[in-house]
């Protein structure tokens, strides 16, 4: 009964079955829950609104703590039913340190530190404003995150290059324009430090002009960097959107397979969770009728 009622409620928060409309209707529910809970921190900014409406945000935030603290203690207990957590006390650790796991301590964290550690009103109100990490429990729920996070480590290597040479070409930028400028402009350019501002906002393209070369050959190198700059500060976000287009074409192939494919991904996984003891044999008898059931 336990090992049922612990599956149950991974399916459930993990979304591991198709059709699951008890985990559909979940998800749809904390979704809008961490929507309104950015805005309740948007609007709470507004003083008028916070002094007016204090008890109605106050009674949602601790609603809102108590369901995203239960998601996250059942996460905790159900996170063994996955084979690489499977070990009650290192698995729960490890997957505590994944970065959803994270996200979602991040997101209960700010209402209880006051509570286990002295803080002064500074540094309460910088908690306060820390739940607007909540928005990030958005990525567990969202298909376009997975694609994204699974385009990353596909173009990590190519990614980590393009940067490296970006970080190259940061430095070098800046410390040419140190030397073409010091003796023009001693006091925008006192240091190779104080050129990497200049170096960024001219390699990104932005520009702001509060720090700009007057000497020709600081021109000519500023000229050089801002066209190099078009070029290779692109490169990292297209090498992103081929992977990311990549992934969810990928994605629309696997949702294009049969039914009879499906059950039998299906019937596979349901054997390998028997195989590991996850599922007693009269368990097992039932998830395969009711996936053989299925049309």
């Amino acid at each position: 009964m336990y090992n049922a009622i612990k599956h149950r409620t991974f399916e459930i928060l993990e979304q591991t079955r198709e059709r699951d409309l008890t985990s559909q209707y979940f998800q749809i529910f904390i979704i809008i829950l961490i929507v309104l809970n950015v805005v309740a921190v948007v609007l709470e900014s507004v003083q008028v609104l916070l002094l007016q409406y204090y008890r109605f945000f106050l009674a949602f935030e601790i609603f809102s703590i108590t369901i995203f603290s239960i998601e996250y203690l059942l996460r905790l207990w159900v996170c063994t039913e996955f084979p690489e957590y499977h070990r009650p006390v290192i698995g729960r650790i490890r997957y505590a340190l994944t970065p959803l796991a994270i996200v979602d301590l991040l997101a209960i964290a700010p209402f209880f530190l006051p509570f286990l550690i002295p803080v002064d009103l500074r540094f309460l109100r910088v908690l306060r404003i820390m739940r607007i990490f909540r928005a990030l429990k958005l990525i567990r729920y969202s298909a376009a995150s997975s694609f994204m996070a699974r385009a990353l480590r596909r173009e990590k290597y190519v990614i980590f290059v393009s940067l490296l040479i970006l970080a190259v070409l940061f430095v070098l930028a800046s410390t040419l324009m140190y030397y073409a400028e010091y003796d023009a402009q001693p006091e925008a350019f006192a240091s190779i430090p104080h050129a990497m501002w200049w170096a960024v906002v001219t390699l990104t393209t932005v520009g702001y002009g509060d720090i700009y070369p007057v000497t020709v050959q600081g021109k000519i190198i500023g000229a050089v960097v801002a066209i190099l700059g078009i070029g290779f500060f692109a490169l990292p976000a297209g090498i992103i959107a081929a992977g990311f287009i990549s992934e969810v074409r990928n994605s629309g192939c696997r949702e294009d397979t049969t039914p009879s494919d499906a059950r039998l991904t299906s019937l596979e996984r349901l054997a390998e969770l028997k195989a590991n003891g996850y599922l007693t044999e009269e368990e097992f008898l039932q998830e395969k009728q009711k996936i053989l059931e299925e049309r």
